[in-house]
């Protein structure tokens, strides 16, 4: 089932779509409220939304304003150096345990929203990644159970502030400026794809530009074994978001100049099956001065 959170007329609903259109689930079924949460904690709401037809009553996907599907999730953990390529051409060495870093909340934002180019720099990358919704949490989760506590999955762009990243050794300044990872804003249910995701056609463009373009089986390390890998350490709970690393073609990699985004311009990160996430970019003085 492809589900969206988002506004229409002033109210934000969670939306059940099939073929560009979609049916209000949050009035068709009370419980539900306003983002994926009630469906992710009441798996029974989840098989009587699955039932709602979308019928004449549905509105196009179109006039519906994207919103995070998880309004304020507990934990964003992210996966670097997850494709064999990425890993070669930012020039590291291939580990044997993936690289795992945080977001914060202030970081992320909703399919169309402005993506952040920040006053400090230019060096605003972009990365197209799956992202995991946890439905079941859980502590030291065996890889060969750790499907069954997916929820969903859903686009991720992982917006990075190149020189902020290279400062230390930890990437935290460079993976959490405000509003540069852009999340949906589709999210389809883990029965509707292959297990983990796996084997689905990944990409980024600007217009006709093709940046990436790979395929999810390529990755290090599945869905499953990053789960258990993370719950080594973590108790991941219900609503909790993993991001999977991107594939080769990032910014920063690009011969001979860098490939940086630039205000005006607006990146898509597409996954197949699942949908698109497009993100207008902009500068934050622009942004702040209030001219876009």
């Amino acid at each position: 089932m492809k589900l969206l959170v988002g506004t229409y007329e002033g109210a934000t609903a969670v939306y059940k779509v099939e073929q560009g259109k979609a049916v209000n689930l949050t009035q068709a079924l009370s419980g539900i409220g306003h983002d994926l949460m009630g469906l992710i904690e009441q798996p029974d709401l989840l098989a009587k939304a699955a039932a709602v037809p979308v019928d004449s009553d549905a509105v196009a996907v179109s006039a519906i304003k994207p919103a995070l599907s998880v309004r304020n999730p507990g934990k964003i953990l992210c996966l670097g150096l997850n494709y064999v390529e990425h890993i070669k051409e930012g020039g590291y060495d291939i580990p044997d345990y993936p690289a795992i870093f945080m977001r914060t909340n202030q970081s992320i934002m909703a399919a169309g929203e402005p993506l952040v180019r920040p006053s400090c720099s230019e060096k605003l990358d972009y990365e197209a990644e799956l992202m995991v919704i946890i439905g079941k949490g859980g502590r030291h989760i065996t890889e060969e159970k750790a499907l069954d506590h997916v929820f969903g999955y859903t686009v991720f762009n992982d917006g990075s502030v190149r020189d902020y990243q290279r400062k230390t050794h930890q990437w935290t300044p460079g993976k959490n400026f405000d509003k540069t990872g852009a999340i949906g804003p589709f999210v389809v249910t883990a029965d509707d794809l292959p297990d983990g995701a796996k084997g689905l056609k990944i990409e980024s463009r600007v217009g006709a530009e093709t940046l990436q373009s790979s395929n999810t089986g390529n990755m290090i390390w599945s869905v499953a074994q990053a789960i258990a890998i993370i719950s080594e350490f973590t108790t991941l709970q219900a609503g909790d978001l993993i991001a999977m690393g991107t594939p080769p073609g990032v910014g920063h990699a690009k011969k001979p100049n860098p490939r940086w985004l630039r205000p005006g311009e607006v990146i898509e990160i597409e996954i197949e099956k699942i949908g698109i996430c497009a993100s207008p970019v902009v500068d934050e003085a622009d942004l702040n001065a209030g001219a876009v």
